[in-house]
């Protein structure tokens, strides 16, 4: 008999860190769906050293013109309504760079869920997940990859000549302070 009650008080300590581990599964996964951000993910065409030199040419225009739109944005729904609105400059910038240089491919641009691992920006750092990001692959998109975070503007911190107004610094105050 006292086997059989040790068998049982085991089942129920099993099934009461099941439900509790759950519970916490739970409550992880709410919390970090209650952190917005919008990340940027540029991939280069290739790996050649011309296609890897070209992805960054393409994301220091990118980020330039990013950045004074998303100083005018005070949540993430701005920042994607302005990012959804300016989908074509966005493309019109990079396929520029490309055929500045004479490159033979052109551009793509979308807003796209997807898993990013865990990075470090700095102080913040944000674990591996789904992220919404703007995407861009220049030609193929085959190569490696650049990314950051536009929303909170991670990534903007170090742009040159952009003077950000006292409503972005509240927002990452509020989400990093």
């Amino acid at each position: 008999m006292a086997t059989k009650t040790k068998l049982m008080l085991k089942i129920l300590t099993l099934i009461v860190m099941m439900v509790a581990s759950v519970g916490m599964c739970i409550a992880c996964d709410e919390s970090a769906s209650e952190t917005d951000y919008l990340r940027i993910h540029i991939r280069a065409n290739s790996n050649s050293e011309e296609d890897q030199n070209i992805k960054y040419k393409v994301k220091d225009r990118v980020v330039e013109h990013l950045a004074s739109k998303v100083a005018e944005c005070g949540s993430l729904d701005d920042v994607k309504r302005v990012v959804n609105n300016s989908k074509n400059e966005i493309e019109s910038i990079a396929d520029t760079v490309l055929r500045t240089a004479g490159l033979n491919y052109t551009s793509s641009v979308k807003i796209n869920n997807e898993y990013f691992p865990t990075r470090a920006y700095g102080e913040v750092t944000l674990e591996a997940n789904f992220y919404d990001a703007i995407v861009i692959n220049l030609g193929t998109g085959k190569g490696d990859n650049w990314w950051c975070v536009v929303y909170p503007p991670l990534c903007f911190k170090d742009t040159k000549n952009v003077v950000y107004k006292s409503k972005i610094l509240e927002i990452i105050d509020k989400y990093f302070g």
